[in-house]
C-alpha cells in the first residue's frame, strides 16, 4: 500500500476531480485489492501495478456511474482553500508566475474532466502517471490499438478544449 498509495490517489484524483472522492476511491481500491489478492496472477512487478490501477479505475467508474444515477453536491465544493498546502508553492516564483501556473493547471484539469471516462483514464495513466501503452492496456483491460486511439482522441480533445479557452491560459501558451 505504501509503495503505490500516491499513484493510486493521483489516478483517482484525476478521474474523480475532487480530493474527497479520490480518497474514497483510493480506499475502496486498496480494500478491493486486499480482498482479491489471491486472484492476482502476474509474475512481473509492472503487472501488479497495472492490476492495481485497473482496480482503482474500476472503483472510479463505479462511483461516476453511481453519481449519474444519484447526483450529489458536497458542501466542500463551495469551499476553496488556496493555501491548503503552502509547501507545494515554489519559493522561486512570484505571485504572477504562481497565478499563471495555477490558471494553467486549472484549465488542464477542467479539460481532463470533460473527457469521457475511458479517455480520461488513458490520458492520466499515460501523461500523468507515465505508463507505457502496454501497461495501460493491461490496467484498463483494453487492446493496445484501443489504448493508442483513446490516447490520441483524448489529447486532441484536450488540445481543442484549451484552444477554445485561450483566455484561461498564460500569455506564453496562447496562439497568436
Amino acid at each position: 500500500m505504501l509503495a503505490y498509495q500516491d499513484r493510486v490517489y493521483n489516478l483517482a484524483y484525476r478521474i474523480m476531480g475532487d480530493p474527497a472522492s479520490a480518497s474514497d476511491a483510493t480506499q475502496e481500491a486498496f480494500i478491493s485489492a486486499f480482498q482479491h489478492i489471491e486472484g492476482f496472477r502476474g509474475e512481473h512487478p509492472s503487472s501488479f501495478k497495472s492490476w492495481l490501477m485497473r482496480i482503482v479505475s474500476n472503483a472510479c467508474y463505479d462511483e461516476l456511474r453511481r453519481r449519474k444515477r444519484q447526483p450529489i453536491t458536497s458542501i466542500e465544493d463551495f469551499e476553496i482553500d488556496e493555501e491548503a498546502n503552502p509547501a507545494l508553492i515554489s519559493e522561486a516564483e512570484g505571485p504572477e508566475e504562481y497565478a499563471e501556473r495555477d490558471a494553467m493547471a486549472r484549465a488542464i484539469e477542467s479539460g481532463i474532466q470533460t473527457l469521457p471516462p475511458d479517455q480520461r483514464v488513458t490520458l492520466v495513466l499515460a501523461d500523468v502517471q507515465g505508463f507505457s501503452y502496454e501497461e495501460i492496456a493491461e490496467a484498463t483491460d483494453a487492446p493496445l490499438g484501443t489504448v493508442k486511439s483513446r490516447l490520441a482522441r483524448a489529447r486532441a480533445k484536450l488540445r481543442d478544449y484549451l484552444r477554445e479557452r485561450t483566455e484561461l491560459l498564460p500569455v506564453q501558451y496562447r496562439l497568436t
